[in-house]
């Protein structure tokens, strides 16, 4: 990854976090808690009250089903090659393009508490799970 990309996505996550309002993210940016080594969302039980604020998709798949609060700014990182979108199964609740290579992007998680499946546009078979508490 170019220092610049690094960069970027590292100042997009510190956004995110700002947003949110989380104090536990790390100086890299990202929250220990949210994510894993390979900087996909972890569990959707996240640790100590804190909130994943970032959905990594690689290998065509999104992660592990993230919990955010309401209102919290979403960090959506493309490491594949193609071109990937979150979008919400029903309504439009939220709806990200992002394009591949590292792309990055953002949305507002929906203000009311839930369950909400999303899936990509583009590739019929990618779904994912955004709880809202």
């Amino acid at each position: 990854m170019t220092t610049g990309r690094l960069r970027s996505l590292t100042l997009a996550l510190l956004l995110a976090c700002v947003l949110a309002g989380t104090a536990s993210c790390s100086s890299g940016g990202a929250n220990p808690a949210a994510t894993s080594p390979a900087g996909q969302a972890t569990t959707g039980a996240p640790a100590s009250g804190s909130v994943a604020t970032s959905i990594t998709v690689k290998d065509f798949g999104y992660g592990a089903p993230i919990t955010v609060s309401p209102g919290a700014t979403v960090a959506v990182t493309n490491m594949d090659s193609a071109r990937h979108t979150v979008t919400a199964d029903e309504g439009s609740a939220f709806d990200v393009d992002v394009q591949g290579n590292g792309g990055t992007g953002t949305f507002t998680a929906p203000s009311q508490p839930g369950t909400y499946a999303y899936h990509c546009t583009f590739h019929p078979g990618m779904h994912g799970t955004l709880t809202v508490r």
